[in-house]
């Protein structure tokens, strides 16, 4: 197996014996290993690994993949990392993935090809795939609890994780694979005929009403004009959790009245605490189905 290694420590506050492992932050120190994954032996890509403490048994799975509209962005931005420290610090281990931008200097616009904004969703759902394959196949070196791999992006990266969950057909892992859970902030999908009882998995949603490039509701990409090449009608995160709804699936979802599309990354941080809840309580200990809306006013 090949990586490259990184460690770093964080302070935190004593840890009290009332804290609680998944909910409360019960660790101090994280570890942050990088692996190359790929489809190619000339072709590599790479995760930030983080856990806290020594490796244990069958830890959940967060797995990240970041924003930058398919052409920019990276897996170890300092949001990203703030993010992923909080989450090991209560027990997860985090995966924050590395993928092809195969838009970088097209762009992603109403100038762009709409076929072309599909194939960018599709790509990264592919890289992502592949590095959960590596990690299924070293799940017990890694301690990764197999039937716990949540998914989770912002922006592109959220439109990648729900088209992993709700379009994609899996053509990577195992048959019998099904992801736990899956958390899109500022994401899209291309349609909801896919999402039926067996692929309606506890989700989390964030989403500002006032997201001029992901819609919130049912509209095209960007709100292109219907000549424009880059037309194209995607389904936000309002159709989303109603679709879930309608289903009796578990979801989270937080509305964030005139809120832009920088709640794509601020949810990591502002919303914090209600991921740690949808997890703790809708993914790693759940006693009831939940369907939980939530509106907030944009700070």
């Amino acid at each position: 197996m090949k990586y490259l290694t990184t460690i770093i420590f964080i302070i935190a506050t004593n840890v009290t014996v009332a804290q609680t492992i998944y909910l409360d932050s019960v660790f101090s120190e994280v570890t942050k290993t990088t692996y190359n994954y790929g489809p190619k032996k000339n072709e590599t890509f790479q995760f930030d690994f983080y856990v806290a403490g020594a490796v244990r048994e069958k830890m959940p799975l967060v797995v990240y993949v970041h924003g930058g509209g398919f052409s920019g962005g990276s897996r170890d931005a300092e949001k990203v990392v703030g993010f992923a420290t909080e989450l090991a610090q209560r027990g997860y281990a985090v995966a924050s993935v590395s993928y092809r931008l195969i838009m970088k200097d097209i762009g992603f616009g109403c100038d762009v090809e709409s076929s072309m904004k599909i194939a960018a969703f599709d790509s990264a759902s592919y890289d992502v795939s592949l590095a959960i394959k590596y990690i299924l196949e070293n799940s017990q070196e890694l301690g990764i609890d197999q039937g716990k791999i949540i998914l989770a992006g912002s922006s592109a990266g959220a439109e990648t994780v729900l088209n992993m969950a709700f379009v994609q057909e899996n053509e990577i892992l195992p048959s019998d694979f099904k992801y736990a859970g899956v958390i899109g902030m500022a994401g899209a999908i291309k349609t909801l005929q896919e999402i039926d009882e067996n692929r309606a998995i506890p989700t989390q949603l964030f989403h500002g009403t006032g997201d001029k490039l992901v819609p919130y509701n049912i509209a095209p990409h960007r709100y292109c004009k219907g000549n424009d090449k880059g037309f194209i009608i995607l389904y936000g995160s309002k159709p989303i959790a109603e679709r879930l709804k309608s289903l009796g699936g578990s979801y989270y979802f937080t509305t964030i009245n005139d809120g832009g599309h920088n709640w794509a990354e601020s949810s990591m941080s502002k919303g914090f605490d209600e991921i740690i809840d949808f997890l703790y309580h809708d993914v790693i200990n759940v006693k009831t189905i939940r369907q939980t809306d939530r509106a907030i006013n944009d700070l």
